[in-house]
């Protein structure tokens, strides 16, 4: 074989190995199901956005379907323009059970952010600044889901993700910056239900308190794989912490860290850059 020939072998084989490498594990089977293997490495996520114009909401608009809004930048005005921490102020969406939004950005004043009344999606959805929460859970099944699947949220001083009913809530390919929590299941609601919280690939920027606050005494549980934790070089982001809730008063703080049990994740699930 002349040189020209053996060149071109070389470049056929280096482009063969590159395509099994980008294919992944034969079988369609992902590196992350491999029993013993390393963790999937976390997804690069999206650049904040523009918002493509803006609407000012008066009234709390009610969705049921799917509501894209093109990126539209939608804020509070009048009764959701006060801007406050109240915990009893009306959202600027209300998502009916199996309703869709995406492609929202919520400019502030935010009021309450989002409601969920049951089973909702919530796609590319970003936050400038939280008002009192990003958005709420208020499912009434245990088999009911909210899933936050993309954007981000910014400048929280309390809570991004409330959950208040029961159910399961999905929050991934996200990313939080300035925040006191990501998630915190209700620390004392007046029915308290077992919730569980599914976190991953999501990317938390300081200053921040904690990632998720869960109820060991009603059996939460809070399961974390792919996050990235920027700016924290002493530590100080409390990944999973553990209270004792109460349905009336407040709840106490009875520790933190992953046991297996309720907080579930290994060390190699985060990530500090």
């Amino acid at each position: 074989m002349n040189t020209s020939a053996r060149f071109r072998a070389a470049l056929f084989a280096a482009a063969a190995a590159g395509m099994v490498l980008a294919a992944g594990p034969a079988g369609g089977a992902s590196a992350g199901t491999v029993p013993g293997a390393a963790p999937a490495a976390a997804l690069r996520l999206a650049a904040w956005p523009s918002p493509t114009g803006q609407q000012a909401v008066g009234a709390t608009i009610n969705v049921s379907g799917t509501l894209d809004g093109g990126m539209k930048r939608y804020y509070g005005t009048g009764a959701l323009g006060s801007g406050s921490q109240s915990e009893s102020q009306p959202p600027i969406f209300k998502l009916a059970d199996g309703a869709v939004l995406k492609n929202v950005v919520i400019g502030a004043p935010a009021a309450d952010g989002v409601h969920c009344m049951g089973t909702c999606t919530l796609q590319n959805v970003w936050w400038e600044d939280v008002g009192e929460d990003a958005a709420t859970f208020k499912g009434t099944s245990s088999s009911q889901t909210m899933t936050i699947d993309g954007g981000g949220a910014r400048a929280a001083s309390d809570k991004v993700f409330q959950h208040n009913g029961p159910g399961t809530m999905y929050i991934k390919n996200f990313q939080v910056q300035n925040f006191g929590k990501l998630y915190r299941s209700c620390g004392n609601c007046s029915t308290q239900y077992k919730r569980n919280v599914v976190i991953q690939n999501v990317t938390a920027t300081t200053p921040g308190k904690v990632l998720a606050g869960i109820n060991t005494n009603y059996g939460d549980t809070a399961r974390f794989s792919q996050i990235t934790i920027v700016n924290d070089p002493s530590r100080k982001v409390v990944v999973c912490e553990k209270y004792r809730g109460v349905t009336s008063g407040e709840p106490t703080k009875i520790g933190s860290g992953a046991d297996g049990v309720n907080c579930v994740y290994s060390s190699s699930a985060v990530t500090y850059r």
